[in-house]
């Protein structure tokens, strides 16, 4: 950053003045779509996680919850939202990661979020994010469920924090004859009976259930899902408000949190922290 003036951008929703540092902003990158949601604004960004390549056509630059094109990731975000988009020079920026995410996908998907210039950069656990954005109790044990388009993960939260998830590498996107309905729902009810068969969780697993799976991801859109799971858990699940936006307005919450207490930015509701130039 230089300290010569840069030309007003031209204001529209979600677009800041070029010479203003943001509040700040948060950001759900997933393999099938990229949503973006700022305080005072909402959902300004939700858009399909892909990029023009040229000659070579289109880039997927996110699968299956990684980072797997780095350069595609910085055109993307560049692109919705860097400087020439309005959205530079965020004071924090908020990403969603999922469960038992691997080092080298929040290395990489932070150092793509270098183009927004931020000041903080904080990840968030995606079940956690979702229940954050569901207006849940988080004193109390839950069990959430979110069925995106090419992930599914299970999270019990115990005090708040992610405990014991499971992740399987597919999701809406891959029903069809490969992959049933029954099938997806058959790892979930998985999932949830090894919970169950801790030692130590069993309890608060069945508070959780007591009370309802709260299912997120687009996932909890499709009845045909939906239905077997309560079925095969013999519970009443529940959905989340525009559940395919939990996870984004979660994040966009903690981003409120932590922007009123930075001191506290590693703390509940946010799962990590970095610095904008760290290395890890």
């Amino acid at each position: 950053m230089t300290g010569s003036p840069r030309p007003a951008s031209r204001r529209r929703r979600g677009i800041w003045s070029a010479g203003r540092r943001s509040p700040g902003i948060a950001i759900d990158l997933g393999s099938a779509r990229t949503r973006a949601w700022m305080p005072g604004q909402g959902l300004v960004i939700d858009v399909p996680t892909t990029t023009s390549t040229g000659a070579q056509g289109i880039c997927f630059p996110v699968r299956r919850g990684q980072v797997v094109d780095l350069p595609g990731a910085v055109r993307l975000l560049d692109h919705l939202l860097g400087r020439r988009a309005g959205f530079g020079n965020c004071s924090i920026v908020v990403l969603t990661t999922p469960v038992l995410c691997v080092d080298e996908h929040r290395v990489s998907a932070l150092a793509a979020l270098e183009v927004l210039d931020a000041r903080t950069l904080l990840t968030i656990d995606s079940v956690k994010a979702g229940a954050i954005g569901a207006g849940a109790d988080l004193k109390q044990p839950l069990l959430v469920v979110d069925i995106g388009a090419h992930l599914t993960e299970v999270g019990l939260l115990v005090d708040g924090a992610v405990t014991k998830p499971s992740r399987l590498a597919l999701g809406t996107s891959d029903l069809g004859a490969a992959t049933t309905a029954a099938a997806l729902v058959d790892w979930i009810v998985t999932a949830v009976t090894g919970l169950l068969r801790d030692d130590d969780l069993g309890p608060q697993v069945v508070d959780a259930l007591e009370r309802g799976p709260l299912l997120t991801g687009g996932g909890a859109l499709r009845p045909e899902i939906t239905y077997r799971l309560a079925r095969r858990l013999r519970v009443a699940v529940r959905s989340a408000p525009a559940p395919h936006l939990a996870a984004v307005r979660g994040a966009g919450l903690a981003l409120i949190a932590a922007d009123r207490h930075p001191s506290f930015a590693n703390e509940v509701p946010t799962g990590h922290t970095t610095s904008p130039n760290a290395d890890s």
